[in-house]
């Protein structure tokens, strides 16, 4: 087995989207290939309903995958496609939006006022940038929880991991998500398969990732020993990009910690990204761009 180094560590920051919803960005808009097949990644938490009651209106979606995970409160989606739902807290929305969609978000927070959920953008390869857009919703109940001997908990929402495979199936970038919780002072050491870019991104608790060498780039103070290996400290709003091996090493601070696990296979294409639409030349954005204009965007009814 070889420890993934610790590439770099991100703290999310406050962003502005949809109709003044107030978020917090891991990642986005930058960085594609550190995080390839992956995009963006938003942490939209808050207890404040005026901070986030008025959503993200109708906006259009190409060439990339959505995927919504709610911790708490609610969303209710509609689309051009006349979809309507709504996902409560431990629901997952995988969205494909392929050839083009126009979409509405609208969170609701719960008897509390809490409202908490992350988006996570997942690109399409050329091949698959205008294939008919799908959706994906899974319930709470679908998703599969493993705990393991020392108390550590996993639900798989896609991919495989100990042994449970999650419901989320045929997305391109076969990735691997998983939201992990360690107890206090347990110290794990999670598989990642090699070929794959993989993150890890704390919300809850704290902890330290330990490194496997010590690249001057992403050396901090937290480094105890110049001979030893680094650690890494993360904590809330934390986001720990790994380089290349086969497995993480974390171990819990003392009131546990928890985060999604996520991975994916790099797609290693260009990327050309105007906002919501993701495609792979300049050409291709001014289309997408003249389409919507045109009253031309929606290619699948």
């Amino acid at each position: 087995m070889s420890l993934r180094p610790v590439r770099q560590m991100l703290s999310t920051t406050p962003t502005l989207e949809g109709a003044g919803v107030k978020l917090q960005r891991a990642f986005g808009f930058g960085k594609t290939k550190d995080f390839d097949p992956f995009l963006l990644l938003d942490d939209f938490r808050n207890e404040r309903p005026e901070d986030y009651r008025a959503g993200f209106p109708w906006h259009p979606h190409r060439g990339i995958e959505t995927i919504t995970y709610v911790l708490a409160g609610s969303v209710e989606h509609g689309d051009s496609l006349g979809n309507k739902g709504k996902m409560t807290a431990g629901d997952v929305q995988w969205m494909t939006a392929g050839s083009g969609i126009l979409h509405q978000e609208m969170p609701q927070g719960d008897e509390r006022g809490r409202m908490h959920g992350f988006q996570l953008w997942a690109n399409l390869p050329a091949s698959l940038k205008m294939t008919d857009p799908r959706y994906q919703d899974i319930p709470a109940s679908a998703i599969p929880e493993v705990t393991d001997d020392d108390g550590t908990r996993a639900r798989v929402v896609c991919g495989e991991f100990w042994g449970k495979k999650g419901p989320v199936e045929g997305v391109a970038a076969d990735p691997h998500y998983v939201d992990i919780s360690v107890p206090a002072g347990k110290k794990k050491r999670l598989q990642v398969e090699t070929t794959r870019n993989a993150f890890a991104y704390v919300f809850a608790g704290s902890g330290s990732f330990r490194d496997a060498s010590a690249p001057q780039a992403v050396l901090t103070e937290h480094t105890a020993h110049p001979e030893a290996a680094p650690i890494y400290d993360a904590r809330n709003h934390s986001l720990v990009l790994f380089d290349r091996g086969d497995e993480i090493t974390v171990q819990a601070g003392p009131e546990g910690i928890r985060f999604l696990l996520v991975s994916g296979k790099p797609i290693e294409e260009p990327v050309a990204w105007y906002g919501p639409i993701v495609m792979n030349t300049q050409q291709e954005l001014r289309q997408a761009m003249t389409e919507l204009q045109t009253g031309t965007f929606i290619k699948h009814r």
